[in-house]
Parts: C-alpha cells; sequence; structure tokens
C-alpha cells in the first residue's frame, strides 16, 4: 500500500493554549523525575563488593540429599539473604548436557532473583597431564560445562591446574591446557578462572607465573582465602589478585568477636580492594565446629561487617 503523504498544513493543527500548558506539565514533571533518578544515582554508593554462596558450604546437606541441587537457588535466597550463587558440577555431575534440566535451575534462580556466578569444575581430568592425549581429554571434558556455564549465565567456570613434573614442567603443561581451553571458553564469552587447589597452584608466584604466560582476557584466577598450605596465604592472594575475576572467603572458626579464627578478613579484604576488585566474593564455609547454615551466616556477616567498617 503507498504511503501517504503527511499533511503539515497549518490548518490541520489545533494546539490550544490549555493543551499546550497541560503537555508543558507533563513535560516539566517528566524532567523533574527524571532529575531526581539521576540523582539519586549519583548518591546511590555501590557496595565495595559483593557476596555470593559456593555451593561447597553446604556439601554435607546436598551429599546425604537434604538440600537437592535444584532448590540451592532459593535456599542461598530465603535462608542466607544472598542473591547470588556459586555452583559446583559434583552436584549435578550428569546434567552438563541435560539442557531441560538447566533451563529448570535458570528459572529456579531467576524466580528467586539470583544471579547464578560460575561454576566450580573438578574430577574432570589434569588440565596439565604431562600425557598430551590425557591432557586433551581433560580440556575436552571440560567443552559441555563451559556450554552448561553460559546456559545458565554465569561468567566462568572454576578449573584446577593439577600437573606433574618439575616447577617448570608443570607451568608449560597448565598453560598449554589453559590456554587451550580458554580459547574455547573465549567463544561463548566465558571465563576460565583458576583457583588456589592444592599441588604447585597453591604457589602464588606459580600460579601468578601461569597467568602471565597465558595472557588471555578471558584467563584468570580465584584466589582462595584458605587453600594456601604451607605458603604465605597473604602473600598468595596479592599475587594472584591482579588476575582474578573470583575471590573465596574460605572459613572454618570463628572467635567470641565474629572473627575468622585462621585468617585475618581485614588484611584479606584490603588485598582484595587494594587490586581494585570489587565484584563477588564468596561464602565458602569448610569449618566442623559449627553446623554448615551457622558457618555461612557467620562468614556472611562477618564479610558485610568489615565491608560496612570498609565504607565508612
Amino acid at each position: 500500500m503507498p504511503r501517504q503523504p503527511v499533511n503539515t498544513s497549518c490548518q490541520n493543527i489545533r494546539v490550544t493554549r490549555r493543551h499546550f500548558g497541560i503537555a508543558a506539565a507533563g513535560l516539566l514533571v517528566a524532567s523533574q523525575r527524571r532529575l531526581i533518578h539521576a540523582q539519586n544515582a549519583d548518591s546511590a554508593i555501590a557496595p565495595l563488593f559483593k557476596i555470593s554462596l559456593a555451593q561447597w558450604s553446604l556439601h554435607k546437606a546436598l551429599f546425604k540429599g537434604q538440600i537437592d541441587n535444584l532448590d540451592f537457588p532459593r535456599e542461598s535466597k530465603r535462608t542466607y539473604g544472598i542473591d547470588a550463587v556459586e555452583y559446583v558440577n559434583q552436584f549435578f555431575k550428569d546434567k552438563a548436557k541435560d539442557y531441560d534440566y538447566l533451563a529448570q535451575l535458570n528459572q529456579r534462580a531467576t524466580d528467586e532473583g539470583v544471579t547464578n556466578v560460575l561454576i566450580m569444575c573438578d574430577g574432570l581430568g589434569k588440565l596439565g597431564d604431562p600425557s598430551e592425549k590425557a591432557r586433551t581429554a581433560a580440556i575436552e571434558n571440560h567443552f559441555p560445562w563451559v556450554e552448561a556455564a553460559k546456559r545458565l549465565g554465569c561468567h566462568s567456570i572454576r578449573v584446577n591446574a593439577a600437573s606433574k613434573g618439575s616447577y617448570e614442567e608443570q607451568q608449560k603443561l597448565a598453560v598449554d591446557g589453559l590456554s587451550r581451553l580458554a580459547e574455547y571458553a573465549a567463544q561463548l564469552e566465558l571465563n576460565v578462572i583458576v583457583e588456589n587447589h592444592g599441588g604447585l597452584s597453591s604457589d602464588g608466584k606459580w600460579l601468578a607465573g601461569v597467568m602471565k604466560k597465558i595472557n588471555r582476557p578471558n584467563a584468570g584466577t580465584l584466589p582462595d582465602f584458605g587453600n594456601f598450605q604451607e605458603y604465605d596465604r597473604y602473600k598468595g592472594v596479592e599475587e594472584l589478585m591482579p588476575y582474578a575475576k573470583g575471590v573465596s572467603a574460605k572459613s572454618h572458626d570463628f572467635d567470641t568477636n565474629g572473627d575468622e579464627t585462621k585468617t585475618d578478613y581485614r588484611r584479606m579484604l584490603k588485598l582484595v580492594l587494594a587490586a581494585g576488585y570489587n565484584g563477588y566474593v564468596g561464602v565458602e564455609y569448610e569449618g566442623k565446629s559449627i553446623a554448615e547454615p551457622e558457618g555461612i551466616k557467620a562468614t556472611k556477616l562477618l564479610l558485610e561487617k568489615i565491608r560496612k567498617e570498609m565504607s565508612s
């Protein structure tokens, strides 16, 4: 159908003073609303860091079947008031390619207003295996989890950098495996992040060296406060923070003031913030002296208390 010409004749434009006044008033109200919104946005102070819940904090309840993986987002939000979650593949290890299941899990999180942050991947082989065949198999074993993370709206998968050999050999092998996995993940705009999780990965200098050699924007670290074994944990976190795309606030026990007994959280969080990081800090309770729910709440409370102190 041919387009009708627009009639711009003045005789068809009948704007009275009353109409003009109403329109002008409407524009003024809209302008005032935009101004108030802008002022509120400017005055709102973003938190120094956000808090997420690492699923491993509930590993006992999950392994016993007291909580189902599908209920984790709801449990995080309703029981602990945490609106971001970090999954562990062990709790839905046969579901990486089950797209209906992943859609259901994603919907559960959406319904609760919960953000899916990452998936921690274990038991998929050594990304730094000395055997080329085994290393390639380990890399490919992670592919479905990269895709699952994408479907869930996560920004990363957390992996391990396990290897064998000398310091230099393990570094070279880990660089190869992680680089190839990161190359695949980049196609889906996903990050591959490595936790200090035993072996040489718990040596901050070694893992930072791996990151330097990989030198990819989607390859990074997830510094864990408590996984350094004999290595100085504060030095390790400081070395890994320049590459951090996540942080794990590992906790075990608390004193009467609510402070963690093994880690100086204030010192750690100063290192985290000094690196310019303001993303998620994951609550990861792994203690035995108090039950999982109490440990999660104590860790969250401590993070919130220190965040408030540092914000004032």
